[in-house]
């Protein structure tokens, strides 16, 4: 049985989550994950979800306010033996119900071009690139989307 929870980012299993995804991505990512990591600190995140299997937790997802309308999904993770079973989408559109149910009416992100399987779920759930933005300008490795959420 999956089950959601909203929490925030001190939450000890969104953390363990985080802790794995930071391994993947500096895996990945090689001597260019210091200037990434320098932008996903977990501090003060007030709008985390977490995916349970039953108490396991499996996977994980953020968002924070960039703009008054806007924020920016952040910390997407779905541990690798549960992938490929839709988890990430259901993580995403847990964030952008929340994010609806805030006021927000756009959601942006950024992930890296060595992250190919993140950039076909964006692209899946409705989320279009666009030119690289804030930090993430000129960066050769990202890649930024947008969407704009419907109305509730």
């Amino acid at each position: 049985m999956y089950r959601f929870i909203k929490t925030n980012s001190a939450h000890p299993d969104f953390i363990k989550l985080v802790q794995q995804l930071d391994a993947d991505l500096a895996e990945r990512d090689g001597a260019e994950h210091a200037f990434y990591q320098q932008f996903n600190g977990i501090q003060q995140l007030n709008h985390v979800v977490v995916l349970y299997d039953a108490d396991e937790p499996i996977g994980c997802g953020a968002f924070k306010e960039i703009e008054k309308d806007t924020v920016e999904v952040k910390r997407m993770y779905t541990l690798p033996a549960h992938r490929s079973k839709g988890h990430a989408s259901n993580i995403l559109n847990a964030l952008e119900q929340w994010a609806k149910e805030e006021g927000y009416s756009i959601t942006v992100l950024e992930t890296g071009k060595r992250q190919p399987e993140a950039i076909e779920l964006y692209k899946k759930n409705g989320y279009n690139i666009i030119p690289n933005y804030g930090q993430y300008m000129g960066i050769e490795n990202s890649v930024c989307f947008r969407k704009k959420l419907p109305f509730i």
